[in-house]
């Protein structure tokens, strides 16, 4: 059986089936404790009664008339039905009670003996189940019950004082059962089904998703664990999505980049051989800033990704270890030759992170600041009104426009003209803005009084 529905709905029914059988059971064997319990309680108040008429009746050397009209008289006085026997088990009288009750059908009849010989035949008020006949024939005897259909005779019931009352029939419990289970079977398949066809959408979902429609999702709605799983598909789904977008649009860009220096590398090479001396060091020079440049691409695109996927899946988790910000801004404002400006009072300042990744996102500022930014290139260190370590990076240049202060931080996005007067592939603020985010913190470019340009690279200290 390979639908899922399907195993669930038999597995269902087949336990509702077993807890039918098993609750018709229980209620069998409660129905006949609770009947032998009324049956013994009824046989003690009959013989009790048995017991107290003795003693109100004549002895049996009494006449025979005097010994029946007691009997009738006790009879009408209780309202029940009685007889009496002798010692041979003839009938002495009988009450009206009884003898209307025998007429009609007869009802169970328990016999008590008396001390002296003599036999009182006391009727149950209950009533046997339509065509089923018990009692004594008119010499006292026992008769079998019969049925009521075709003359089939058959024996007394075997606890030997008939039925206490209307006792369901073995066909009738079966058709119950066999309702009770049709009923909650009915009742049960819309319901596996409704269920079923959730995870089968799923499974279709997750096919057109493997297939290469990313943008596929899946309903989600609802409460259950059907929808916490649509809901972490669609998670993973988005994930997914944006991690293949981002890489290839990293791809083709990086590809676009490659292209201007393998170009004039291509173009070096083939002027090479018929360069003078002073063209020919041109040229080489050229050829090295090409590579150069080649190498820095390479490195910031790798980087770039790894930053990326560890961000996307979690896949490289980061080892954070105590990191010395001050001297790490004293080491690159030194090697960058900017002005290095730590807050008053400032000794110490330690955030937890990557060394190598932190340092690279200060350089690839200062860096960005020589290029563009003039030759007043100013590096502070402190804390914002959060206490939040921050990194304050000020330059001279043309500015940033507003409308592009945050598409700078988009991988290969270059302001107008920049790219021709002074390099670069667009991946320097990209990263920092990586290497922000992998550190829980944030970066921001803001204008500087009296024109350029400050980026703020703030980390939880």
């Amino acid at each position: 059986m390979k639908s899922l529905y399907l195993r669930i709905y038999v597995t269902l029914v087949v336990l509702l089936l077993a807890f039918a059988f098993g609750s018709a059971w229980l209620f069998q064997r409660h129905f006949e404790q609770e009947r032998g319990t009324m049956e013994a309680s009824a046989n003690n108040r009959l013989t009790a009664i048995a017991e107290l008429l003795h003693g109100a009746l004549p002895p049996a050397d009494a006449a025979r008339r005097e010994q029946a009209e007691a009997l009738q008289a006790w009879g009408r006085r209780l309202r029940m039905p009685m007889a009496l026997l002798d010692a041979e088990g003839e009938r002495i009288a009988v009450s009206d009670e009884f003898d209307e009750r025998e007429r009609e059908g007869g009802a169970p009849v328990i016999r008590v003996p008396l001390d002296d010989g003599r036999s009182l035949l006391l009727m149950r008020a209950f009533r046997l189940p339509p065509g089923a006949r018990a009692g004594l024939d008119r010499g006292g005897r026992e008769r079998p019950m019969a049925s009521g259909r075709g003359g089939e005779r058959q024996g007394p019931p075997p606890w030997g004082l008939g039925w206490i009352g209307p006792r369901p029939s073995g066909q009738v419990l079966a058709i119950l059962l066999v309702l009770l289970f049709l009923g909650v079977a009915g009742g049960a398949y819309p319901v596996v089904r409704r269920l079923t066809r959730r995870l089968e959408s799923l499974k279709r979902g997750v096919e057109r998703f493997g297939d290469g429609n990313l943008a596929h999702r899946v309903d989600d709605q609802g409460r259950d664990e059907v929808a916490a799983l649509a809901t972490s598909f669609n998670r993973a789904a988005g994930q997914i999505e944006s991690l293949l977008r981002s890489q290839r649009t990293l791809l083709a860009n990086a590809s676009h980049e490659l292209r201007s220096p393998l170009a004039r590398l291509k173009m070096a090479f083939a002027m090479l051989d018929e360069a003078g001396q002073a063209q020919r060091q041109r040229l080489i020079e050229e050829i090295h800033t090409n590579i150069g440049e080649l190498d820095a691409l390479v490195e910031e695109v790798l980087l770039a990704s790894r930053l990326d996927s560890a961000g996307q899946d979690g896949a490289q988790a980061m080892t954070p270890v105590p990191v010395d910000l001050l001297a790490l801004a004293a080491e690159e404002a030194a090697r960058a030759g900017a002005e290095f400006l730590p807050a008053e009072g400032l000794r110490e300042l330690s955030v937890s992170g990557e060394e190598r990744l932190l340092r690279r996102a200060l350089r690839n500022l200062l860096e960005n600041a020589r290029r563009y930014g003039g030759s007043e290139r100013l590096l502070q260190v402190g804390r914002d009104v959060l206490g939040q370590a921050e990194l304050r990076v000020s330059d001279r240049g043309p500015g940033v426009p507003e409308a592009m202060r945050e598409r700078i931080f988009e991988a290969f996005f270059r302001l107008p003209g920049h790219a021709e007067q002074s390099g670069g592939v667009g991946l320097g603020l990209s990263l920092v803005k990586q290497i922000a985010q992998r550190h829980h913190g944030q970066v921001r470019c803001e204008a500087r009084p009296g024109g350029g340009s400050v980026f703020v690279f703030s980390l939880p200290a």
